[in-house]
């Protein structure tokens, strides 16, 4: 939630007060699996856009603001994110706006397959989970927006992918039509540091922009710097990531925005491989049978593809 949560996000914010109330929420729903308590009315979600990512040379990403701070059925929505993510399998998890019960559930349910970085402790917090099995962490640092009056900061973590350095980012940057400059003053910040990367390392960033599109015009974007949605075209279907006309979590307000966004800087030394947007979805389109989305944003869900044998070429 972003514009109707401003005064929470501004000051000790209901989220924190909330944690004994959501703890009972989540005692009562760790018994039970998450595709019993996760199920969607009508039509149930299916992976069709992960059999585009199961081949060995595709690197898959999720990115989803979470609404941790939204405290109604939360046991149900956060089982049916676990769901999604053990279903989906993706190598790359970035969410923002967790807190503490869905941390901990999460956690239980992806504890043996990724490897879990949490960029905060305190009230809600970003994180990014990395499949074991495909990606080796080598270092994660949390960088803080220094004039965020919102405790946001960038999440980095530079990783291995079939032997190639691989650095990902995710953050929540400042909420609210108000608080634009300093957005934009967060947004360049991650640009700065995306260009700065050394050249035979990958750049991949995901996460809640909160970006209206007239903010673009006031960010320096380097010229090695995508946006993955415009690479691919500007698909119709993922246009809207927050669309309150849809999506009816937060009813108070119709307004459809295109908040998270997934940014790349490939590589540009010789001899690397050149990774390249393959596809992009919307997630988290049913309703639950608690009558609630899983968030009152919609995931992205992201397949790269690239020409890995370049690299065993030159080894």
């Amino acid at each position: 939630m972003e514009e109707t949560r401003e005064e929470e996000e501004t000051s000790e914010i209901k989220a924190s007060s909330s944690t004994s109330n959501t703890k009972k929420e989540e005692e009562k729903a760790s018994g039970n699996s998450p595709t019993e308590d996760a199920s969607c009315t009508g039509d149930t979600a299916e992976p069709t856009e992960k059999l585009q990512g199961e081949g060995q040379n595709k690197l898959s990403l999720i990115t989803w603001n979470v609404d941790g701070l939204d405290r109604e059925e939360q046991p149900e929505r956060v089982q049916a994110l676990c769901h999604y993510l053990t279903t989906f399998s993706p190598d790359v998890v970035f969410l923002q706006e967790l807190i503490q019960p869905f941390v901990r559930l999460l956690d239980k349910c992806l504890a043996a397959d990724y490897t879990f970085i949490k960029g905060g402790k305190e009230r809600y917090f970003t994180g990014m989970f990395l499949k074991k099995s495909r990606i080796t962490l080598l270092k994660s640092e949390t960088v803080a927006y220094q004039t965020s009056h919102m405790l946001r900061n960038l999440l980095v973590a530079t990783v291995l992918f079939k032997g190639q350095k691989l650095c990902l980012m995710t953050s929540h940057l400042e909420s609210s039509k108000a608080n634009a400059a300093e957005r934009m003053r967060q947004l360049q910040l991650v640009m700065d540091r995306m260009s700065k990367e050394p050249d035979d390392v990958t750049v991949l960033f995901g996460g809640d922009t909160n970006l209206r599109d007239a903010e673009l015009n006031e960010v320096d974007f380097p010229g090695s710097v995508c946006d993955v949605w415009e690479q691919l075209g500007k698909p119709g279907n993922c246009c809207y990531t927050r669309d309150t006309v849809a999506n009816t979590n937060n009813s108070k307000q119709y307004k459809r925005f295109r908040f998270d966004r997934v940014y790349l800087r490939p590589a540009a030394a010789d001899g690397v491989p050149q990774l390249e947007p393959d596809s992009m979805a919307l997630v988290g389109l049913e309703k639950l049978r608690c009558g609630r989305f899983i968030s009152d944003h919609w995931g992205i869900y992201c397949t790269f593809s690239a020409d890995w044998t370049c690299r065993e070429n030159t080894n």
